[in-house]
């Protein structure tokens, strides 16, 4: 047993490797109290309903009320959620998790009837109100989204149907993230020398970026093969989530899912068809980068397995304060708050949770509500794609930090579409810095590895992801069923056309990709992915290169929230996602990458 990468259990991580959620409450105890004080407010905030036409006043109240209880039951969530999601294992934690987000649900649920009563006081009243009592200002924006929605809200008593259905509609991902992270376990991956090492979530990415090719092929293999003795039931899983999304879709009188899940956010569907075809467009910049990555690896047959493997002998070492350095300097130019909300952040108030540990739940996230500072959960492994990782997620937290301190709770939860700009926007900067300031080559040559693995998965995977996604969501609104069977065959059948013929088809175990990515659960989430990856570049060579204005519009952006529809706040920061340029822009980044790299190889 190769002992080097055994993973400790959550008891034994230094403190200092976690997250601070005792800033939220200093204990179970206060949480529980806080847990029942927003259950015991929940009537009163029913009690609101049928109320809200008697005038501007009692308009404010129920806001006022209704901001305030969201707040709180927030912060329980979030709260339980630090314990859970950290140690998957734990079944208080995953109790509390539960109750927390049913509290935030009910909370939400309680006041569901805002806007049907808000359309029958009617819009003309309300910008009455709202140009007569400065108090409502903030509403502006929200009467107007609410009066594109039109057609698509339901009564109030559907509403309040809609919105309590959503904590049983949470049981199918919740259901997956148990599966994944707690009870399936993985065979061991031997290296080969016959040394083995535990395959769990938390080790999966450093075993696919090892040097050992066996240790790499056993790892994804077994890992593969831990979902496929699932499949059945991951498959069930999926197939219910998509399910719902097609009854949420018809219920509010959509042509689409897709429709129903962008027009929110008043996101034209053309904004996703766009991308799709840039991204089949692109597809031979791809198959030329798996030719040079075969040629650079020196092996007969490319694999999956191979796709992460390092291109070199010798991959710089980057410990955790390194990679914090690292960011802050490459966070220049947005200036010097910026970079010292975002240290304290990191190095004082602990909000980052960067163990590796038993239990611990795949992936990077960032975290947190009004009330609280953000949270970072990841796996740190001292490497340079964890340091992008560290930026991507400081890029979600600072945005949800400029947003908390600037705007209503009302407008706290910006879109997704803007999420992965912020996100994106913060590694590409920091990349370009490194770039330039370090003349390493084995650290340059670990940049565009970075670089490119960071490409492969917005620009490849998440595309690749998104088709699966809507053909999946268009077969169950043709009545069609789901299956195993039928996931594996699409999921493999599309990759096979991203490689070209380039890769090597295990279709099995290509074809369960589907099962390992969270994101799925998140109606048509992955696309914006690709759409962020190309806002962020686009705003990023107008910061880098100095122009005038740049840095303060983006900081006005990461302000903005939701109180502006998510294509406007983009044009106002200086890039236009509604046509297809970024897009291809990124495209052409994608390109230069590889030849930056075979440049290096040579």
């Amino acid at each position: 047993m190769n002992n080097s990468i055994d993973v400790p259990s959550r008891a034994d991580v230094p403190q200092e490797q976690t997250w601070d959620v005792n800033s939220i409450f200093p204990d179970h105890d206060a949480w529980s109290a806080a847990c029942d004080d927003v259950e015991a407010r929940i009537p009163a905030l029913k009690a609101y309903s049928g109320t809200l036409g008697k005038g501007p006043e009692r308009l404010l109240e129920f806001l006022d009320q209704s901001q305030d209880l969201l707040r709180r039951a927030a912060q329980t969530r979030i709260y339980a959620g630090g314990f859970h999601m950290v140690d998957t294992t734990d079944a208080t934690a995953a109790a509390m998790f539960d109750r927390g987000r049913g509290l935030l649900n009910a909370a939400r649920a309680a006041m569901a009837f805002l806007d049907p009563e808000l359309m029958e006081i009617g819009f003309d009243k309300l910008r009455d109100w709202i140009r007569l009592d400065e108090r409502l200002a903030y509403m502006d924006h929200y009467v107007d989204a609410l009066q594109r929605r039109l057609d698509h809200i339901q009564s109030a008593q559907v509403e309040n149907v809609l919105a309590s259905a959503v904590d049983v509609f949470q049981t199918a991902s919740s259901t997956y993230r148990m599966l994944v992270n707690a009870d399936i376990t993985f065979d061991a991956a031997r290296d080969a020398d016959g040394n083995e090492t535990p395959v769990t979530q938390g080790t999966i990415n450093s075993i696919l970026a090892s040097a050992d090719r066996q240790l790499r092929k056993s790892g994804w293999e077994n890992y593969a093969d831990g979902h496929l003795k699932f499949k059945n039931t991951l498959a069930n899983s999926l197939a219910t989530v998509i399910k719902q999304d097609v009854f949420n879709m018809r219920a509010r009188g959509y042509s689409s899912s897709l429709e129903a899940s962008l027009a929110p956010n008043h996101i034209p569907v053309e904004v996703f068809h766009n991308l799709i075809e840039a991204f089949q467009k692109h597809a031979p910049t791809w198959h030329r980068y798996w030719r040079v990555r075969k040629r650079m690896l020196g092996v007969d047959k490319l694999h999956v397995y191979d796709i992460w493997a390092p291109l070199s002998d010798h991959r710089p070492e980057v410990p955790f304060e390194q990679a914090v350095e690292w960011i802050s300097a490459g966070m220049k130019p947005l200036g010097d708050e910026y970079i010292e909300i975002m240290r304290r952040g990191v190095l004082q108030e602990r909000w980052v949770d960067h163990s590796v540990n038993i239990g611990k739940r795949a992936g990077a996230f960032s975290t947190g509500s009004p009330g609280t500072h953000p949270f970072i959960m990841m796996s740190y492994a001292n490497t340079i794609f964890n340091m992008s990782t560290l930026a991507h997620e400081l890029g979600h937290s600072m945005h949800s930090y400029y947003t908390w301190q600037s705007q209503p709770i009302i407008y706290s939860r910006y879109s997704l579409f803007l999420a992965e700009v912020a996100s994106n926007f913060n590694q590409a900067l920091v990349r370009g810095h490194l770039y330039e300031t370090q003349s390493d080559p084995a650290l340059q040559l670990a940049l565009i590895e970075e670089n490119m693995s960071n490409f492969h998965r917005y620009l490849f995977i998440m595309p690749t992801l998104a088709r699966f996604e809507l053909e999946t969501h268009e077969r169950i609104e043709r009545g069609q069923a789901l299956n195993a069977r039928d996931l594996i065959d699409l999921m493999t059948d599309l990759f096979a056309e991203g490689y070209g013929g380039e890769v090597e088809i295990d279709h099995d175990r290509i074809g369960i990709t589907w099962s390992q990515f969270s994101h799925l659960y998140m109606n048509f989430y992955v696309y914006q992915y690709a759409t962020g990856i190309a806002g962020a570049y686009a705003l990023v060579d107008q910061v880098r290169s100095g122009q005038a204005g740049a840095a303060k519009r983006y900081l006005d952006f990461l302000k903005t929230g939701s109180s502006m529809f998510p294509l406007d706040a983009l044009k106002k920061a200086g890039v236009d996602l509604s046509e297809p340029e970024p897009v291809e822009k990124a495209f052409e980044v994608l390109g230069e990458t590889i030849d930056r790299l075979e440049k290096l190889a040579a």
